[in-house]
This record gives structure tokens, sequence and C-alpha cells, in this order.
């Protein structure tokens, strides 16, 4: 069913950051860091594979991120919506049937046989894509994906994400630089204002945390 609601953006980043909390999505370890694909130590890490098993929350958010595409960039904006491997495969089949429109998926490279192909499922020449994922970090993926999309003579200018960092520097201007908006349901500072507001971690562990949001280069374990 297509969401007719618009639930104002600031609630939809407060509820998705109280959703993620509430089912153990996100983690905080200020003794403890967390080691990223990147390598870097970081006191939070957030899993939004989760949310699959958690219909009822993934229903809302599947809605705010429908109708977050369709405030940002019109009902009638796409074509075609697209998944990437593996995470945004989900996300991108839930949107797609809300918005009524084909579902595909980007893989992260070519898949080594066969037609050797990037993009699974029936993507056409003009067609307008929307990228679906669960969350981005830097972007860097998102632009892989996109390029992609764009290869088979389709366009992607719009990418939507359940959770974005929202800590690193100009991620959303070198994403425009490639023509790409981003499109997000909620940020780490969302995530830990909420955070405060419930009994989910220690005090000193979120002032921790709130240190590394304001310099992630420059963190550093608590002793």
């Amino acid at each position: 069913m297509i969401p007719s609601t618009f639930t104002d953006p600031a609630e939809i980043a407060r509820l998705t950051a109280r959703m993620l909390l509430d089912i153990g999505a996100v983690s905080f370890n200020a003794t403890e860091p967390f080691t990223h694909a990147s390598g870097k130590k970081a006191p939070t890490y957030v899993d939004c594979r989760k949310l699959i098993s958690y219909p009822r929350i993934r229903s809302v958010l599947m809605d705010f991120l429908t109708t977050t595409i369709m405030r940002e960039a019109g009902p009638e904006a796409f074509d075609n919506v697209a998944g990437g491997e593996t995470a945004g495969i989900p996300f991108g089949a839930w949107v797609a049937e809300r918005l009524a429109l084909p579902m595909t998926y980007v893989r992260k490279k070519p898949k080594g046989y066969g037609k050797n192909a990037r993009i699974e499922g029936a993507m056409t020449e003009g067609q307008r894509v929307v990228l679906v994922e669960d969350m981005t970090t830097d972007g860097g993926s998102k632009v892989s994906f996109v390029n992609a999309i764009r290869e088979t003579g389709a366009s992607c200018n719009y990418t939507a994400v359940i959770f974005f960092y929202g800590i690193h520097p100009n991620v959303t201007e070198n994403l425009a630089k490639e023509g790409i908006t981003l499109l997000h349901l909620c940020t780490w500072w969302d995530v830990l204002a909420e955070a405060r507001r419930g009994d989910y971690f220690d005090a000193a562990t979120l002032d921790s945390v709130e240190s590394y949001l304001r310099d992630p280069g420059g963190w550093l374990p608590a002793a």
C-alpha cells in the first residue's frame, strides 16, 4: 500500500532512532571500541540488518522511507527501485512494493560468470531509478552502485537510506558532485539525542560517544 501520511522529518528522525535503539541495532562501547570496515576504531556500531526480523518496526520505517522519497523527489519521480547488495535488497523490495514499482538489485561487482551482470532484474534504458540502501558512511559504495545503474542507460540521481552517519565531512557535497541526492531517516546525532532521553546507556558512555561524533579522527578509547 502506498503511504499517504507524511510525517514531519524531525519526528521521523526521532522515531527511527528510538526504534533502532529499542531492537538493539545500536551498540555503544567506549572502553572496547568496534573495528569498522575501514579498519578504524569507534565506540559506535549500528546494524540495520536487524530490522528484517522486526516486522512492525520495519513496516513503519519503510513507510517513513517511502514518504521521504515522495516528499523530496515526488510521487511520480521514479520507474524502478534498486537495492544494493546485500543489505539494501530487502529494503529496496519493501519500498518498491509501497511505490508500486519494479524492483532490481545491484551487485557490488560482476558475478564472474554467465552474463557477468551487476544488475539483477529488469532495468531498461531511460528508466529513472532510486537506489535504496540500509545505511551510508562516506557515500563511496553509493557512487559505485549508481555508476552501475547508469551504465544500463538508466538514470539514478537519488539514493535513500535508513541511517546516515552524518559525522564525516562533505559527504552530501561529494555525492552531489556525482549528481546524487542523499535522502535519509536519521543520523548518529539523532540516535545520541534519543539515547540521552531514554535509559539505554550510562552517561559516561554517551559522553564518550559524543566526543567521538564531534571528532572521529581524534577520538581515543576511555581508560
